[in-house]
């Protein structure tokens, strides 16, 4: 399988959430900078249901993400798009790398590599069969940098810093990092606004992407919104899902914390529309946290 997209490269960015609990500030955050950013350049902007971690899937979850998007009155350019009805393009993805000999079967465990956050390559030269097998890509030895319109240069070396790394999971799972390249090359996604929390998933995503020739993004990695504990607000932390009912003053509050120029209140698709006309990147916040109380 090939990914490579060479569609002409207008601006086509995309909101991504995992269905794992219902969406709270944090990512309405997400949402309006990447919806704003896109639309100020007259591009596109797409949803996708990140939903192949089927056992951390919350019941629910997914009807509250539809039910924001219509609440909020977020335009989409497209229907939305599940990554559990695309399972057979990333098993045509591994594939394609098996056939260059990119990926390895694997039987370690988590209890048999314990504590270690580097993948020593145990299994890398042993030729395993794949059946009922973890499926790891080979890193290489090398910077992997990008720079990011945010938070400037990031490099990784994959080798030194993680290992070679699973693709999909002896039960079946396949890796977010496989789902969102293959997803984000055929649908000719150009630029990727998302938490800074993800700032270090990039490299393991571009280096799969130049392994299956898709082509290169641009990225901008928003500050994170935090707690009065000094957490990130996350499902995990147990953020408060979003009230409709406040839809207005919600996305007020977000621009807010984005930097931008006041809008009116007022329906939200109108709020959003006085937003792209005063959007400025250059405005949004240079660090990977925004520090206040956001419940």
């Amino acid at each position: 399988m090939s990914v490579n997209n060479t569609q002409p490269q207008a601006y086509r960015g995309r909101f991504a959430p995992s269905p794992t609990g219902p969406l709270h500030f944090g990512s309405l955050i997400t949402a309006v900078a990447s919806y704003c950013e896109a639309k100020s350049q007259q591009g596109q902007w797409f949803v996708r249901i990140e939903d192949t971690d089927i056992p951390r899937i919350e019941s629910g979850s997914i009807s509250h993400i539809l039910a924001c998007l219509e609440h909020f009155e977020f335009e989409l350019d497209a229907p939305i798009l599940y990554q559990k009805d695309r399972l057979d393009l990333y098993h045509q993805a591994i594939e394609t790398l098996k056939q260059q000999q990119l990926v390895y079967a694997c039987q370690c465990t988590r209890k048999m590599l314990g504590s270690n956050a580097i993948y020593s390559g145990a299994c890398r030269h042993r030729q395993l069969d794949f059946e009922h097998q973890a499926i790891r890509v080979k890193v290489t030895d090398q910077a992997i940098c990008f720079q990011d319109q945010l938070q400037g240069e990031h490099c990784s070396n994959l080798q030194q810093d993680l290992g070679d790394f699973v693709l999909l999971r002896r039960d079946g799972i396949f890796n977010y990092q496989l789902a969102v390249v293959v997803d984000d090359a055929l649908q000719g996604i150009t630029h990727v606004v998302r938490g800074a929390d993800l700032l270090d998933n990039t490299a393991r995503q571009i280096w799969l992407a130049q392994l299956l020739k898709a082509p290169t993004l641009n990225y901008m990695h928003l500050p994170l919104a935090m707690n009065k504990h000094g957490q990130k607000l996350s499902k995990q932390n147990l953020a408060q899902a979003l009230d409709f009912n406040k839809a207005p003053q919600l996305i007020q509050h977000a621009l807010q914390c984005l930097g931008q120029a006041p809008v009116e209140l007022d329906r939200p698709s109108k709020m959003l529309k006085q937003a792209i006309t005063q959007w400025s990147t250059e405005q949004i916040p240079r660090h990977t946290c925004l520090n206040g109380i956001f419940e």
